[in-house]
Parts: structure tokens; C-alpha cells; sequence
């Protein structure tokens, strides 16, 4: 599993649909990403919600995702600190064979890596590739 975080005030928390779960934000972030996913054709799901966030399915480089996003908006300060989990799906063969983990220079963390560090909206970002 890969993490991004970052802290942003480009995305109004309050006008996401509530997550039915958890009071969590993410759907904002996940409609960001998801039109720069398309710009490459990496096929990505409609976010859904979760008891930790929002997610979606990514389809990238022969490879398949869930790639998450959460934020902590009580109160809904002008900058938020905003988290992108990306993890890598494995067969239970490939888990036990030690197959198809994810490597440090995984296509799509850094695809999307390189969209967080290029908006200048984006404050503090952080990798953990080896999460």
C-alpha cells in the first residue's frame, strides 16, 4: 500500500454528498483524480463510500487498485489535510506465492504522485510508498 498526503482549501468538504457510513470526507478528491485518470485512460469506478472514506477501482498499466481518500473536515477549516490510499489487488495464489506486490516505482502511485506535487494548490505533500 502506497499514502499521499497533503494539505488543500481547493475542495469545499461541504458540498460532498455525506458519506452514510462515517461523517468522512473524500468524494471531492476522487472526482479530482479521477479526471486526470482519464486524461491517461486509466478506466476508474464512480467513488463509493466506505467506513473510512470514499474509494474507487482503478484499471491501470495491466494492473487493477482501490485507491481511497479521507479526510478529517470537522469543522471544515479553509485547508484541509487530505490522505490517498492506493492499494494493489492480489489473488489469494499470488499473495502466497509472493506475486504482483507493489514496487516502489508502481506506475499508478506515481502517475498519481505527480498530479498532487503539480497542482501548487496542493501544501505539504507526503509519500509513504512502503506503507
Amino acid at each position: 500500500m502506497a499514502l499521499i498526503s497533503f494539505r488543500t482549501a481547493k475542495f469545499d468538504v461541504r458540498a460532498e454528498e455525506p458519506n452514510p457510513i462515517n461523517p468522512i470526507a473524500g468524494q471531492s478528491v476522487l472526482n479530482w483524480l479521477r479526471g486526470g485518470l482519464a486524461k491517461v485512460n486509466y478506466a476508474a469506478t464512480e467513488p463509493s463510500t466506505e467506513d473510512w472514506g470514499w474509494y474507487i477501482d482503478v484499471e491501470a498499466e495491466a494492473a487493477s487498485y482501490l485507491v481511497g481518500a479521507s479526510a478529517d473536515a470537522d469543522g471544515a477549516a479553509s485547508e484541509v489535510e487530505w490522505i490517498i490510499q492506493i492499494h494493489k489487488h492480489r489473488s489469494f495464489k499470488q499473495k502466497i506465492l509472493g506475486q504482483n506486490k507493489m514496487a516502489v516505482d508502481d506506475p499508478l502511485v506515481s502517475f498519481i504522485e505527480g498530479l498532487v506535487r503539480a497542482d501548487p494548490q496542493f501544501l505539504e505533500v507526503a509519500v509513504d510508498r512502503d506503507a
